[in-house]
């Protein structure tokens, strides 16, 4: 029993530093800080308008050295696809380039 109980703790033990070696393996080939979870925000009603409008969502953008957030906004409706893209990294040909928040 004892046998058994130590090699269940070492196969726990091997487990373990395997997920710490991915997280820190995932970490360390992103040159960049992961992107921040959304911020909380309330939708307000959209205003009176002729327009069709549609909610663009908050989110955060890349400024080349840090994260900044836009909050969400009633914008025109024409010319936007029916589904918010965050932004996000992305590796292209061994680069890390920043995919901006957009709609698909």
């Amino acid at each position: 029993m004892l046998r058994r109980m130590s090699l269940a703790g070492g196969a726990l033990l091997l487990a373990l530093a395997g997920c710490a070696g991915n997280e820190q393996s995932a970490a360390n080939t992103l040159p960049y800080p992961p992107v921040p979870p959304p911020k909380s925000e309330s939708i307000p009603k959209p205003p009176v308008t002729g327009t069709p409008l549609i909610w663009q969502p908050g989110h955060w953008d890349w400024t080349g050295s840090a994260y900044q957030w836009t909050d969400g906004a009633w914008v025109v409706r024409a010319g936007h696809g029916s589904e918010w893209q965050d932004g996000y990294w992305t590796k292209v040909d061994g680069k890390w380039s920043w995919v901006g928040p957009h709609w698909t």
